[in-house]
């Protein structure tokens, strides 16, 4: 029955894989159409703005430690859940394994430009979450609704565009409900079940065939947490995301640390090769463009689905959650990647390397090399990451549910039944079609999402003309 349904959706998973990933060539490098359209929109929003990703730094930290915060404002949770809610729906398996690769494939040099990207990719988060707060829906019952599809339906209309303004929202709403199952569910169960394996023995482990188990026990754990709502996931990403995180960052600034003797000839390695690459196809371009594609893929800045989080929180002026929520790429990329990148450079690094060893492998194998004992906390915190990131993906993905469907809570209920059921598959049958839609789905949102932000970009510059004038009183 797998390989049959596997086979049905192989020629739509093909097609819009083909199409969403579409390749161009670059200097010799082929790279997918999309990383340009996310980048590109990263480097106007920055520029727009007033390179707003750096000089809102300092407020930012004050928003999130509480000032200018009121509990009678409208929304859910305050400004570090939304935060860390968000977080935990990017900071994953991408920041240990997608790290690895792209500096396998494009050396030292690669870790500059993601850098670089993450910055820029600030700006756009900074954008889509303040759009998220300033059209979000206000329910009776204290709930709100917000995220791209709300603000492509509401703020097209505004700008004259009736005609696209509910098509491209509801185009969202059902590829984010799709992709939440694949990508943002039964990847990350699978991923989780494969770090568990791995860490209670590898090929040895008694526990290579219990799949069924582990999923259930996964489901159980997820429904524990997303049957409360978002006031529940709010309050467990909040301990759950600074924990695993300050566990990673621990154990690998310590690695760092034991290994600071390598760090100067790092460092040289790094800049050199961000701008004279040496031996590496695409030179220059092929570099910059690995880089570019880890921090989009890894921080989603331009997806939109952050906002859909960062839209429940309290707060009167929209702006603020803009403040906060550029914040992400920063912790996710700038900071958690960067650690990823340089464990991996000071210790098992070689420019030679073809390959064979990558992703989660090499990563494993860069702490194991220095503290044989960090490689079991580093497989417990890559569970945690693909825990957080199904607990975060089940909330975006009610979201789409509801503006389809309605808040009938009988409907609510039955999106996540189906949901912690995919939980269990995950872990248990090997659906690479559905696997493969909904990766294209999460990054075909992103087409019509930054299309609503270029529209709109005029309505958030005037907010924050209006905010930043209101705070200069405070």
């Amino acid at each position: 029955m797998n390989e049959q349904i596997d086979t049905f959706l192989r020629p739509v998973a093909d097609f819009l894989k083909a199409f969403i990933f579409f390749e161009v060539n670059i200097a010799g490098v082929q790279f997918p159409l999309i990383v340009m359209w996310l980048a590109v929109a990263a480097l106007f929003f920055t520029v727009y703005f007033g390179f707003i990703n750096v000089r809102g730094f300092g407020h930012a930290f004050r928003l999130l430690r509480g000032d200018f915060s009121s509990d009678k404002a409208p929304g859910e949770i305050s400004h570090f859940q939304a935060l860390t809610t968000a977080l935990s729906g990017t900071v994953g398996i991408g920041n240990i394994g997608g790290v690895a690769i792209v500096i396998t494939l494009g050396g030292p040099g690669a870790l500059f430009w993601l850098v670089v990207a993450g910055f820029l990719s600030m700006s756009t988060k900074f954008t889509e979450c303040i759009l998220g707060v300033m059209y979000r829906q206000e329910h009776t019952d204290g709930t709100v609704s917000g995220g791209p599809m709300y603000y492509l339906e509401h703020g097209l209309k505004e700008r004259g565009l009736p005609w696209l303004a509910k098509p491209l929202g509801v185009f969202y709403a059902i590829a984010i409900v799709i992709g939440c199952l694949g990508i943002g569910n039964m990847f990350q169960a699978n991923q989780a079940f494969e770090q568990f394996v791995f860490a209670t023995g590898f090929t040895e482990s008694a526990f290579q065939d219990q799949g069924l188990i582990f999923g259930i026990v996964i489901a159980l754990l997820v429904a524990l947490v997303i049957l409360g709502g978002l006031q529940r996931i709010a309050k467990v990403t909040s301990r759950l995301v600074p924990f695993m995180g300050g566990l990673y960052l621990v154990v690998g600034l310590i690695i760092i640390g034991m290994n600071y003797a390598e760090l100067p000839r790092v460092f040289s390695a790094i800049f050199t090769n961000a701008f004279a690459p040496k031996a590496m196809g695409g030179g220059l371009i092929g570099v910059l463009m690995l880089g570019f594609q880890r921090a989009v893929f890894s921080n989603e800045g331009g997806l939109g689905s952050a906002a859909i989080a960062h839209s429940a929180v309290r707060t009167s002026h929209p702006v603020t959650e803009g403040y906060v929520a550029s914040m992400g790429p920063f912790i996710d990329t700038v900071v958690i990647s960067s650690i990823t990148a340089l464990v991996i450079l000071t210790t098992v690094y070689e420019p030679s390397m073809t390959g064979e060893v990558q992703g989660v492998q090499l990563t494993a194998k860069a702490f194991g090399d220095t503290l044989s004992w960090s490689v079991v906390p580093l497989s417990i915190v890559a569970i945690l990451f693909a825990y957080s990131t199904i607990i975060s993906w089940s909330y975006y993905g009610l979201q789409g549910w509801t503006y389809l469907f309605g808040k009938s809570r009988p409907l609510q209920i039955l999106f996540k039944v189906v949901f912690l059921g995919f939980v269990v598959l995950g872990c248990t049958i090997q659906l690479d079609a559905v696997l493969d839609i909904s990766d294209a789905l999460v990054f075909i949102v992103a087409i019509p999402n930054i299309i609503g932000l270029y529209i709109l970009a005029p309505v958030v510059r005037k907010a924050l003309k209006t905010y930043q004038e209101h705070i200069k009183n405070y």
